[in-house]
């Protein structure tokens, strides 16, 4: 402790960073489109647009696949995708934890890469599985996305939280998750025409599983084209938070310093598990249970575009510059907690009309969009869309709210997806039971869920969230020396101390 207060954590023994010009080269020239000026290639804005777009042709076919629920194999056999996405998210789980951790230490690029062929691979398994029922193929490829998965979402997570400035954090996320969601857009348009005709409850066509490994390969091509961190420069000179050669000896570390030094995180934790645990119940009993084929592809369509209005809206409100940033988070914390009431409250109507057992009949009623009734369950389904973007955007912001360095913000990133997939790990397997439970009752666990740990997490939005973050209060929650790098010059350089 001695130590600790010979080098106490202010800026009087930090020398202040010094705002460097732009560099030359390339990868640092703006360009014009008629009126409007492009940002450079090494921008935070260009380098989110493209891994955005790698979300967009990953994730997003993936999103648009299982949002029709079963991944489009027959409607009374959703056994095949309950067990690939059960042992997908179970392994999730686990790599999601050390995700920011090889992250950190394989690089942004590499990381997407590797997480983009995971979903090549899962892609491959349906369209294998409906013409062998090879479990086992589709189970393997659901283990291995799981590991791809987790590392990409955490390189995506540092990338969306780190690099924007404060002031514009909500408008990052909400411009990734437009963007990406668009790419759940365009795949379940492409369902829609492919399964227009459609009005039984057959699989999908052999052309939308082919359509889908294309897209999700080129994705994980498009990683490459991405920029290191350290050659990214922000509008004003600055550069993100680094550290230099990381090792995975303090990286590992670093992951249990954070929950060392941030204890509070955990307050979170229910948020983060509450939020994919609902995707179950919306895709295989709603959209898969009362719809038809092509109308499960509307549905679709309109889930994921209710998701973009959602982040819209969302993203630049929590940004909005004339009220403070603590305000701002409290009644994010209430509009969060009216619509849970509102949307869930909807949700109960609709769910109390049909039961397990009814569509388990001979010929259960599926509704198609020309059915008398369709509306109200086509707008419930919109809304059910518009609220998981905004839970989604949410606790990214909070995240972001709380720190700006990538280090931490990446591991941040890596325990939200961990505990998120644990949930969703628990309620696929769920579902694809022998007996599975009835609606009504996963139905009752998303809806407590999500308005329970709303509650948890309410110390985090009064006590945690600041105006600004001190960049001390950042760099000391690790024993080792930090470096905050600006090109190859070191601009902070703290001394190994106690932990204060």
């Amino acid at each position: 402790m001695a130590e600790a207060m010979k080098y106490p954590t202010t800026r009087d023994n930090l020398v202040e960073p010094k705002v460097a010009e732009r560099p030359t080269g390339w990868k640092y020239k703006s360009s014009k489109l008629g009126p409007v000026t492009l940002p450079w290639y090494a921008s935070p804005e260009s380098q989110l647009i493209l891994v955005s777009l790698v979300c967009f042709l990953c994730p997003g076919m993936f999103n648009a696949l299982n949002g029709l629920g079963g991944a489009g194999q027959l409607s009374k056999n959703a056994y095949a995708s309950d067990a690939s996405n059960s042992a997908l998210y179970a392994t999730f789980a686990v790599v999601g934890f050390f995700a920011g951790t090889v992250t950190n230490a394989v690089g942004i690029r590499f990381a997407l890469s590797f997480g983009g062929l995971g979903y090549c691979v899962y892609v491959s398994s349906y369209l294998c599985y409906k013409h062998t029922q090879n479990l086992g193929y589709i189970v393997f490829a659901g283990c291995l996305l799981g590991c791809c998965a987790g590392i990409l979402w955490s390189a995506q997570g540092a990338i969306m939280m780190s690099y924007p400035p404060e002031k514009l954090k909500g408008r990052f996320i909400s411009w990734f998750w437009m963007i990406f969601n668009m790419g759940a857009v365009i795949g379940s348009l492409v369902e829609l025409g492919l399964n227009f005709g459609n009005h039984d409850n057959s699989t999908v066509s052999d052309g939308t599983y082919v359509g889908f490994l294309v897209l999700t390969f080129l994705g994980a091509c498009l990683s490459w084209t991405l920029v290191d961190a350290k050659h990214v420069v922000r509008r004003d000179g600055s550069r993100i938070i680094l550290m230099k050669h990381p090792t995975w000896k303090t990286e590992i570390f670093g992951l249990w310093e954070t929950l060392w030094s941030d204890p509070y995180i955990i307050l979170l934790f229910p948020m983060f598990f509450a939020s994919n645990w609902f995707y179950t119940y919306q895709f295989n009993d709603v959209n898969l249970a009362r719809f038809d084929t092509r109308t499960r592809a509307l549905n679709n369509t309109l889930y994921w575009l209710a998701q973009m209005f959602g982040a819209l809206i969302f993203g630049f409100a929590l940004d909005f510059p004339y009220v403070r940033r603590t305000t701002r988070a409290k009644v994010a914390w209430v509009v969060m907690f009216v619509l849970t009431f509102a949307i869930w409250g909807g949700g109960y109507v609709f769910q109390r009309k049909y039961t397990r057992e009814d569509t388990k009949k001979k010929d259960p009623f599926f509704y198609d969009w020309n059915s008398e009734g369709y509306v109200g369950p086509m707008f419930l389904y919109i809304f059910y869309g518009f609220y998981d973007a905004a839970w989604q955007t949410c606790v990214y912001w909070f995240m972001g709210a709380i720190s700006n360095n990538g280090r931490k913000l990446a591991n941040f990133a890596g325990f939200y997806k961990g505990i998120q997939s644990a949930g969703a790990a628990i309620i696929w397997r769920l579902d694809g039971l022998g007996s599975p439970p009835p609606y009504m009752n996963l139905f009752a666990s998303c809806w407590i869920l999500l308005a329970g740990s709303l509650v948890v997490a309410l110390p985090v939005m009064l006590l945690k969230i600041k105006d600004t973050v001190p960049v001390e209060e950042d760099l000391r929650f690790t024993d080792e020396t930090i470096e905050d790098v600006i090109g190859h010059e070191v601009v902070y350089d703290l001394p190994k101390r106690e932990r204060v």
